[in-house]
């Protein structure tokens, strides 16, 4: 049996102060956060890049906000932040808030890699702050178990794949249980995960740095953020970058139809991979060579059962399709993705000329822990039956709060044909997530923005699009483009998700954006840094 995962990952961190939770406070006003030294667990999350003199500089906090917006002198929660200041303080203009997506993705180490975002002139006038969001990560991680034993018997019996009846049956059976232990365990932040919410925080966040209007970076699911930001609050906008985006209406009107078109950005993605791929040739792609035959005839062998690879691994369809889902977020994957294609065509295919040089491939490790899903088996690691619950539930927190969908599953194998027959590849997957848990969530009058989206900003928003971006089809950024009151569309002929840091032409005019609020040219497109295969 293979536990479900979604398609979407998330680090999974601590909490940032002890006796930090959602009634962590009892005051009659939001508090300024206290800014001070970074804790060492929390330093030592951050990559060798970032240097020993960077690390110093950086400072951390905890905003306090309301539970519910609508009682502000109600319960508060924490919000984690961390604060990479800017190079030149006399000069500075601000600071930039960023969110990595998710939703349930940790932001708070961003700030500290700005650099892999922005140049040297951006990072000399502004300090940039990374944070975890309500609910994800340090800030109060929405939980829906006590212990590890407790997530795993329900995770068990729940298919990221679910073909045969009995399999249908037992996931619909067991996200049941899973939402069951949401209600029960969550606690008051379960009511209160909706991006509307984490909009309300970043405007206090944005108020207690001292910044009069706000400065925003934001990657795929963050792109739901800074769009809902700049209708809820737009005269508070000086610039904002959204990389990724999502189709806000959609979204929020029709979880089900924007899950179907999204399963169509990976197909699209897919097939321009397979395509290019042939394009390369073997000798700079592995799986070269009728690369689309090839790889519908090892969906068709697979879904018949798994194949064991030379190194003793097993691959099922259900593998093959996590795989190729989650590299085909990050083109640095894509040599070591079509590499252990070629290895399974080969197991598959023992006769297969190429197979004798690709039958052992280096992998890559997997996206960040599938959304903390990926914790290690008690036995294996000598932890202690009642092993504590360290993953977080927040991007079914988020997305089963924003995204409206039928409160039945009576109509799951039906939907989840009709999008296989449009998505060959990833329909039954995406189906597999939010369509199959969220109509049992048990939040029935959810806090959302619905709009209108199209209030105008003094300053254009710049939204940023790849051609092939599978996570948010190019299609989505278009649409965000022509529903917000001000906006420029950047197209890159791109692979992957997201693009910032990758493209020095985008780079560059983004930087611009930041830095004098020159917005790009409507339409712009650029290229990447590098392209698959090169």
């Amino acid at each position: 049996m293979l536990v479900r995962v979604a398609l979407s990952g998330a680090l999974v961190l601590g909490t940032i102060v002890s006796g930090l939770g959602t009634a962590a406070a009892q005051t009659e006003s939001t508090r300024p956060a206290a800014w001070g030294q970074c804790a060492a667990d929390v330093l030592a999350g951050l990559p060798a890049s970032v240097t020993p003199e960077e690390r110093a500089r950086l400072t951390c906090a905890v905003q306090e906000v309301p539970v519910d917006h609508s009682r502000p002198r109600g319960e508060k929660t924490g919000i984690a932040m961390m604060k990479r200041p800017a190079n030149d303080p006399a000069r500075k203009i601000g600071s930039i808030f960023l969110n990595p997506g998710g939703p349930g993705g940790s932001g708070l180490l961003r700030g500290a890699v700005a650099k892999n975002y922005f140049p040297a002139a951006v990072l000399d006038r502004f300090d940039v702050i990374g944070f975890d969001p309500r609910g994800v990560a340090r800030s109060n991680p929405l939980r829906c178990f006590r212990t590890k034993e407790e997530a795993d018997a329900v995770n068990q019996g729940w298919y990221a794949l679910p073909r045969t009846r009995e399999e249908i049956s037992s996931s619909i059976r067991q996200s049941k249980v899973y939402t069951d232990y949401c209600k029960i365990n969550a606690g008051p932040l379960l009511n209160h995960m909706s991006t509307e919410a984490v909009v309300r925080d970043l405007d206090i966040m944005r108020e207690s740095v001292g910044d009069k209007q706000l400065n925003f970076v934001g990657f795929s699911y963050g792109t739901l953020i800074g769009s809902t930001y700049a209708n809820i609050f737009p005269s508070r906008v000086r610039a904002m970058v959204i990389d990724g985006n999502v189709d806000p209406q959609l979204r929020l009107t029709n979880g089900a139809e924007y899950d179907r078109q999204r399963a169509r950005g990976f197909e699209i993605a897919l097939d321009a991979m397979l395509k290019r791929c042939d394009s390369a040739g073997v000798a700079k792609c592995a799986f070269a060579g009728d690369a689309r035959s090839k790889f519908e005839s090892m969906k068709k062998a697979l879904a018949a059962g798994p194949v064991t690879l030379p190194d003793g691994s097993k691959v099922g369809l259900d593998t093959l399709i996590g795989r190729v889902a989650g590299d085909l977020y990050s083109v640095p994957r894509f040599g070591t993705l079509v590499a252990w294609m070629q290895s399974v065509y080969g197991a598959l295919n023992p006769s297969a000329a190429a197979f004798g040089v690709q039958s052992t491939v280096d992998l890559p490790a997997p996206l960040p822990n599938q959304n903390g899903r990926l914790d290690v088996d008690p036995l294996e690691s000598g932890a202690l039956p009642e092993t504590p619950y360290t993953a977080d539930d927040s991007y079914f927190g988020v997305n089963c709060t924003d995204k409206p969908f039928l409160r039945t599953n009576r109509f799951w194998e039906r939907t989840a044909n009709k999008w296989e027959k449009e998505s060959p590849t990833f329909g039954r997957y995406q189906a597999g997530s939010d369509l199959l848990t969220c109509p049992t969530w048990p939040t029935r009058n959810p806090d959302r923005w619905i709009g209108p989206w199209n209030r105008k900003t003094a300053n254009p928003i710049v939204v940023v699009g790849n051609y092939y971006d599978p996570a948010t089809q190019y299609l989505f950024s278009q649409r965000m483009a022509k529903q917000l009151g001000n906006a420029r569309l950047v197209s890159v002929d791109s692979f992957g998700h997201c693009i910032l840091g990758r493209s020095a032409g985008t780079d560059a005019v983004v930087a611009k954006y930041l830095l004098d609020l020159t917005a790009p040219v409507d339409g712009s497109v650029f290229q990447p840094n590098v392209q698959p295969f090169a």
